[in-house]
């Protein structure tokens, strides 16, 4: 009888977790023209509707973890345009996502418009001008990118952990006016580009119509034309990037990995700045698995480099297309024989032909160019890559690592950083956009179709590890970071979300933002450094998904879970001294701690207790008390 009325009381508990969803505001980025400050709020969900401009003095600020649906009907975009701002920086645990209004099972390739960054870098026009139109909206229509006067080092903000789901469609109607996921027009060597994704794009994922910004760790998945397009003098340098095909999504002008241009000015494009970017660690993998694979047929090449471009490619892997890389023109061919072009130390692999040429000659042919200063492999097993065309159905783990390299692989190796083209770049021993560390984790996301939107819910938590409260001051020695996990009220008080956040030095609250946790009644297990995990007092606290909410410790020793805290200048603080994080504070965490004293260890450390970046004896001290007590965490 008691395991019935049990699992009808869990019953109960789980019908009482009512999922809610954030605020929807569809006033904000509606047609907007922004000619001042704008903040949005990460707690509610923006709908963009239709063209939404930052104009020049602008300035758009986007919190991390803030979610903006695109509208379908009205092709929301949004336009940085020249002297305008974005501020949009994500974190790894909270990116911002752009992405379609279609619940999860119904988003498709091209559900919204697309992000338009335009700056006022150097670029080259078929026309000759210093500035042009960018393309997408028709001729009189577009934006304005470029001089005038030109600033190669303007900066156009930050955009950093970004997600772009569903972006590039046809603005007009017309062939030739989609607008590609993140489309950078004159963008300047000040502005920040790195952590973003773009999925499912109905045109180019990545393109750069000259300009100089530097990006990093940039991510194409299952782009319908190109993944990294360059035109019109672009000249910055990319490094890390990932780019994956689905081997039925192709689009009528051919898709390729690369697509390199100067302007369309055919064959009288060699005005400058010429487009010359420096591509480094990229993994571009098409949809050939093998030899033997059925695929779209408008799908070509790993690179398809032309119109007098002078790109160069190291370090980089270019596997599963139906040919490595194309050289065309005699530009082009000029450029690689004489060294203006370079691609090096870069491995090919499982391309149905490994280089060709048109319209030039390549001395003494592609194939023998690429084998003089690459690798090439026959299959793309023989580059050892977790599982790289494993991506049907889409991964619906968080944790994806098909594209890292396995122990023994050729891609761990081999990478050089000597050639003065690579001034500036991150100097790695692997090839490709990996080594041993993935930094797609957490933030990216390669299930898009099918996952659950987050709902950005703020939880403002005051908290003091005990030893960091000066007593001079009152404050605290330094802020630092602590991780808040929230736990179902009732056994075996499953982890249902996890946030962390830096406590300030002076109201020791910090906002944790919670993505996943519908409202509901959860214990707050807090867990910092060096301090004895803390829960939240007995029952549970209330939270509401998509507002805003608030647990303050240190009014009482109660609010902890069996009063498991120490009274300091009048706030209850959580015990500091477990070192070594095992729940016990005890001989062993008094013993790292003496260690680290011996060998004068100073910094950002686990026995630094009082957080002053000097372990010392005030450290041991507070160690070698709390020991005395046989203090352990108290939970559920």
């Amino acid at each position: 009888m008691q395991s019935v009325l049990k699992i009808i009381l869990i019953a109960i508990l789980f019908l009482s977790v009512k999922t809610t969803s954030a605020v929807t505001d569809s006033v904000t980025l509606n047609s907007a023209n922004i000619t001042g400050l704008v903040t949005l709020n990460r707690t509610t969900t923006y709908l963009m509707k239709g063209y939404n401009n930052v104009l020049s003095g602008g300035k758009l600020v986007i919190p991390e973890g803030t979610v903006i649906k695109g509208d379908f009907e009205t092709k929301g975009t949004l336009i940085i345009q020249r002297g305008g701002i974005i501020y949009a920086n994500g974190t790894k645990d909270n990116p911002i996502i752009f992405t379609s209004e279609r619940p999860a099972g119904l988003r498709a390739t091209g559900d919204w418009g697309g992000i338009i960054i335009l700056g006022r870098s150097a670029i080259n026009t078929s026309t000759g001008l210093d500035s042009a139109e960018i393309e997408g909206f028709g001729p009189g229509l577009g934006p304005i990118y470029g001089g005038q006067p030109v600033i190669n080092d303007d900066s156009s903000g930050v955009f950093r952990y970004v997600r772009l789901e569903f972006p590039g469609v046809n603005l007009t109607g017309i062939s030739g006016n989609e607008i590609n996921g993140l489309t950078m027009g004159g963008v300047g060597s000040r502005t920040v580009i790195e952590y973003v994704m773009v999925s499912y794009c109905g045109d180019d994922a990545f393109e750069w119509f000259g300009g100089n910004v530097n990006c990093k760790y940039l991510i194409a998945y299952k782009t319908l034309d190109d993944d990294w397009d360059c035109d019109n003098g672009y000249r910055g340098r990319v490094q890390f990037g990932l780019s994956v095909r689905d081997k039925d999504i192709a689009d009528i002008s051919s898709s390729n990995g690369f697509e390199i241009d100067n302007n369309n000015n055919s064959p009288s494009n060699t005005n400058g700045p010429r487009t010359r970017p420096i591509f480094s660690n990229m993994t571009v993998v098409g949809p050939f698995e093998t030899t033997s694979t059925t695929v779209n047929p408008l799908f070509q090449r790993g690179g398809h480099l032309r119109r007098n471009m002078q790109a160069c490619i190291y370090n980089s892997l270019i596997m599963g297309w139906r040919t490595g890389i194309r050289f065309d023109g005699s530009g082009v061919c000029n450029d690689a024989n004489d060294g203006t072009v370079q691609l090096r130390d870069n491995i090919f692999s499982g391309n149905l032909t490994l280089a060709d040429q048109t319209g030039g000659t390549v001395i003494p042919d592609p194939v023998s160019y690429i084998n003089t200063w690459n690798t090439s492999y026959t299959n793309n097993t023989d580059v050892q890559l977790t599982s790289p065309f494993n991506i049907y159905p889409d991964p619906a783990s968080s944790s994806v690592n098909h594209w890292m390299p396995v122990g023994g692989s050729p891609a761990l190796s081999g990478a050089g950083f000597a050639n003065p083209n690579l001034a500036g770049f991150e100097t790695v021993s692997f090839r490709g956009a990996f080594g041993t560390n993935n930094w797609s984790l957490v933030w990216s996301q390669f299930n898009p179709i099918n996952y659950n939107l987050p709902v950005p819910s703020d939880f403002n938590v005051t908290v003091i590890p005990e030893a960091f409260l000066n007593i001079s001051t009152g404050q605290l020695n330094s802020a630092d970071t602590i991780r808040v996990k929230l736990r179902q009220n009732f056994a075996p008080f499953n982890v249902v979300d996890s946030a962390k956040a830096v406590i300030n030095q002076v109201t020791f609250t910090g906002t944790f933002i919670f993505n996943n946790a519908p409202s509901g009644t959860y214990y707050l297990q807090v867990i910092h450094r060096n301090s004895l995990e803390t829960w939240s007092k007995s029952g549970g606290e209330s939270f509401t998904q998509g507002g805003v909410n608030n647990f303050n410790f240190t009014t009482a020793g109660s609010q902890a879970f069996g009063s498991n805290q120490v009274l300091r200048l009048g706030k209850h603080c959580m015990w500091s001294g477990d070192v070594d994080q095992d729940g016990i504070i005890d001989i062993n965490d008094a013993s790292i701690t003496d260690n680290d004293i011996f060998n004068f260890t100073t910094g950002y450390v686990r026995s630094d207790v009082n957080g002053d970046d000097i372990v010392d004896l005030a450290d041991v001290s507070t160690v070698d008390n709390n020991s005395s007590f046989f203090l352990a965490v108290i939970r559920p």
